[in-house]
């Protein structure tokens, strides 16, 4: 995470909404720039439980059973609206799914509050799901009501985060803002990779829990340089997704909420020379958030909590951008 000064508060005065909110990586990015979330929502029994204890605000439930007069006027509505219907990972059913039709729940926000900027993020694969005609429905849907659409995939690791993350950016302005000169962040000249995040490996040595006690292959040697890339150097049986073991002198798989293999969700990392998981905490600063974000309980909710987030350092650089044109 980006710790910004007073100086650099550029969203004093500024309201959000938080929705989809899971433990609140737009929380956390907005809120650090000066902005105040006035209302959340989620259905994730654990992402609600971890938002409270960090933000000190319980999400509401489903926001489809939300009336849209009862959530607050804001300026922004921020939306990581569920990806599993456009990932390549998932079933791509798009619209088709019901979760990919909450869209049009926020759709009905938009119609009653016109807040001055929408948000949006979701999986790589939305921009080209379905030919696409996915994302230019969103855009039609947007620009129907009046609001001028950027949308750019952008990924963590040029922005400060290792994490080989990319993820699609929908901005929306209301037509009566000047954002004619809008543009997504300059990716960073220098990088960071997977060693720079890591914790003290004695932390947790219990075999089996995040160190991996299988017979592994090294299929190259292990890199003496530093990349903003992955570097493959073994496997596990195959090497098939979540078989395949990384160098931490590059940057990390993306982190999953869901996948299969021994390191199906974080990926497995050759670190002080044995093969391992990422602990949650690690996975928090592939995140973005600080030390002090309260974690969740299990291993297993944290994997799954983090892999649905959205990595806060890149919704913090484009959130500048956007209040440049707030006004």
């Amino acid at each position: 995470m980006i710790i910004y000064e007073e100086t650099d508060k550029v969203l004093r005065g500024v309201t959000f909404i938080d929705l989809f909110c899971g433990i609140g990586g737009f929380h956390t990015a907005l809120s650090s720039l000066g902005g105040k979330c006035v209302f959340a929502s989620d259905i994730d029994k654990f992402a609600k439980e971890v938002y409270e204890r960090n933000y000190g605000m319980e999400p509401h439930d489903d926001i489809r059973k939300i009336p849209v007069e009862e959530i607050p006027k804001h300026d922004i509505l921020c939306a990581g609206f569920p990806c599993q219907p456009f990932s390549i990972s998932g079933n791509r059913k798009g619209f088709d799914d019901p979760r990919g039709n909450l869209f049009f729940d926020i759709v009905k926000i938009l119609d009653y509050h016109r807040p001055k900027v929408v948000f949006l993020e979701n999986v790589k694969n939305f921009e080209k799901h379905d030919g696409g005609k996915t994302l230019e429905r969103v855009k039609s849907e947007l620009m129907k009501r009046k609001y001028i659409v950027y949308s750019k995939v952008l990924c963590a690791s040029d922005y400060g985060i290792p994490q080989a993350r990319n993820r699609i950016y929908i901005i929306a302005f209301r037509n009566d803002l000047d954002s004619s000169q809008f543009s997504f962040p300059v990716p960073f000249d220098e990088y960071k990779v997977l060693q720079d995040i890591l914790i003290n490996d004695e932390l947790n040595t219990i075999p089996g829990t995040y160190e991996i006690v299988r017979e592994y292959e090294l299929i190259i040697n292990m890199p003496q340089n530093r990349s903003n890339e992955l570097l493959r150097i073994g496997k596990i049986g195959l090497g098939r997704q979540g078989e395949r073991i990384y160098s931490p002198l590059g940057v990390s798989t993306t982190l999953s909420s869901q996948g299969g293999g021994l390191g199906g969700r974080t990926g497995m990392y050759l670190i002080n020379g044995k093969v391992r998981k990422l602990y949650p905490r690690e996975c928090a600063r592939l995140m973005g958030f600080p030390d002090t974000f309260k974690l969740a309980t299990t291993q297993e909710q944290n994997y799954k909590l983090f892999g649905n987030s959205v990595a806060v350092e890149v919704v913090q650089l484009i959130t500048k951008e956007i209040a440049k044109y707030l006004s």
